[in-house]
C-alpha cells in the first residue's frame, strides 16, 4: 500500500488554531499521567449552567423539537434575543436581522468571508483573539494589527484605529471586554471612533461582545449597535457560552445590518444549516429567565479576580494591570527574563500550572501570560503558590 500523496490547497497553511484546546490537550495528558495540573488556560466558565436553562433544553427534546429549524433560527429565539437587547443594552433589533449560531465563531467566520479577499485589508485587536488573526489570513486579506498597549489598560485608541484605515480597508474587528487582557473600552473612545468611522463609510465593523455582562469596578458596557450612523454595517457578536456558563452547549447569535443578513443566512446554509433546536430553546430561557445566576457567577468573578491580581503582584518578575472585565489576567512577564512560549511549557511541566503564552494573541501578546480566573478561588491560589515557587528558582527583574 503506497503512502498518499495529497496537494492541499495553499490556504491551509494560512490557517491558524487556538493555543487554548492545544494546551488543554496537553495538560489532560499529564493528567493521565498522574500529575497535578492546575488548569487556568481555558476560558471555560466552572459553573454549572443555571438549573431553569438545562430544564428549558430538556422540555423541548421531551416536546420533540428534535429537527431542523429556519437557518436564522426559530423565531421566538430571535424574539427572546431583540427583548434581551433591548433591556440590557437600550438598542431596537429587527428579529429578521438575528442569525442564531451554533458559538460564537461562525459570526466573526461569516464577517470575515463576506469581506476577506486578496488585496483588502481587515484590521483586528492585537493582543487579540487568535481566530480573528487565522481566518484573516485564511480569505487571503491582510491582516491589520491594532496594538493594545498595557500603559493603557489594553485599550485601544480611537485615533490610532482611524489612522490604520485606508481604501483597502473592509472590515474592522474589535472586542470588548476583551480577551485575552480583560480589557474594556470606555465609552468616550468608542464615541471618538463611531464619529471618525462616519468619513469611512467602505468600512464595515464586527463588534465582538461576547464579554458584555462580565465588567467590573462600575464600568459599563457600550454597545456598539446604539450608534445609529453606523448601524448599516455594524454586525454584533454575542451569545450565550460566557455570561450564562453555557460553552458546551454552542450557541451563539449574530446580529446583521439589512444589507447582509441573507449573505450571512447562506453562509450559515452552506456551512452547519442551522442551531441546535433544542439547546436555542435553553438559550431563550436564559434569555427571559431569571438572571441571579448571572449576578451571582459575577460576584465570584469579581472576588477570583482581585485575588490573583493582587496574587501575580506579589510574585517578583510579574506585574499586573487590574483587568476591567471577563475574566482574565495578562500580566508582564518580562521581569522574569523568559519569553512567553518558554514559560508557558516550564510552568506546564514544572509546576503543573497550565496558562496560555501571550504571543498566541499575537505579536504584540509576547512577554505576557494569559492566566483565566475561570476557576476556584482554592485552584487560583494552589496556582499562585506553583508559579512562585516555579520562579523562584530564577533570578527575576523588576
Amino acid at each position: 500500500m503506497t503512502a498518499a500523496n495529497l496537494a492541499l490547497a495553499q490556504r491551509m497553511s494560512d490557517l491558524g488554531t487556538e493555543s487554548a484546546f492545544e494546551v488543554l490537550a496537553r495538560a489532560r495528558a499529564l493528567e493521565a499521567q498522574g500529575k497535578s495540573i492546575v488548569n487556568l488556560g481555558i476560558g471555560s466558565p466552572d459553573f454549572r449552567t443555571p438549573e431553569n436553562i438545562v430544564e428549558a433544553g430538556i422540555k423541548a427534546l421531551r416536546d420533540g423539537l428534535h429537527f431542523y429549524t429556519p437557518a436564522k433560527g426559530l423565531l421566538v429565539v430571535r424574539e427572546a434575543v431583540c427583548e434581551y437587547l433591548h433591556k440590557q443594552w437600550g438598542v431596537k433589533v429587527d428579529p429578521e436581522h438575528v442569525l442564531i449560531v451554533p458559538g460564537g465563531k461562525p459570526t466573526m467566520q461569516y464577517a470575515i468571508a463576506m469581506f476577506g479577499e486578496p488585496g483588502a485589508e481587515i484590521l483586528y485587536p492585537n493582543p487579540g483573539f487568535p481566530i480573528y488573526e487565522s481566518l484573516i489570513r485564511f480569505t487571503g486579506a491582510t491582516p491589520v494589527p491594532i496594538q493594545l498597549r498595557e500603559q493603557n489598560g489594553f485599550n485601544f485608541s480611537a485615533a490610532d484605529v482611524l489612522a490604520k484605515i485606508t481604501p483597502k480597508t473592509r472590515l474592522l474587528i474589535f472586542n470588548t471586554p476583551a480577551n485575552p487582557t480583560g480589557g474594556v473600552v470606555p465609552k468616550a473612545e468608542l464615541d471618538k471612533l463611531a464619529k471618525g468611522l462616519e468619513a469611512h463609510p467602505q468600512v464595515a465593523i464586527l463588534a465582538d461582545e461576547i464579554y458584555s455582562r462580565m465588567t467590573y469596578d462600575g464600568e459599563q458596557h457600550t454597545c456598539f449597535l446604539g450608534y445609529e450612523a453606523l448601524r448599516d454595517r455594524t454586525i454584533l457578536l454575542d451569545g450565550w457560552s460566557k455570561t450564562f456558563s453555557m460553552t458546551g452547549w454552542r450557541l451563539g447569535f449574530g446580529v446583521w445590518p439589512a444589507k447582509l443578513i441573507a449573505h450571512a443566512e447562506r453562509l450559515q446554509i452552506n456551512s452547519v444549516s442551522c442551531a441546535s433546536a433544542p439547546v436555542q430553546m435553553a438559550g431563550r430561557e436564559a434569555l427571559l429567565g431569571p438572571q441571579t445566576a448571572v449576578a451571582a457567577m459575577m460576584k465570584t468573578f469579581d472576588e477570583r479576580r482581585r485575588l490573583i491580581v493582587s496574587g501575580l503582584n506579589a510574585i517578583p518578575g510579574l506585574r499586573c494591570v487590574n483587568p476591567k472585565g471577563a475574566f482574565y489576567a495578562f500580566p508582564n512577564i518580562e521581569g522574569t527574563g523568559m519569553a512567553s512560549k518558554a514559560l508557558e511549557v516550564k510552568l506546564l511541566n514544572e509546576a503543573g500550572v497550565a496558562v496560555l503564552s501571550g504571543a498566541a494573541f499575537g505579536q504584540y501578546g509576547e512577554g505576557y501570560l494569559r492566566f483565566s480566573y475561570a476557576s476556584s478561588t482554592d485552584n487560583i491560589r494552589e496556582a499562585l503558590r506553583r508559579v512562585k515557587d516555579c520562579l523562584a528558582a530564577a533570578p527575576a527583574k523588576r
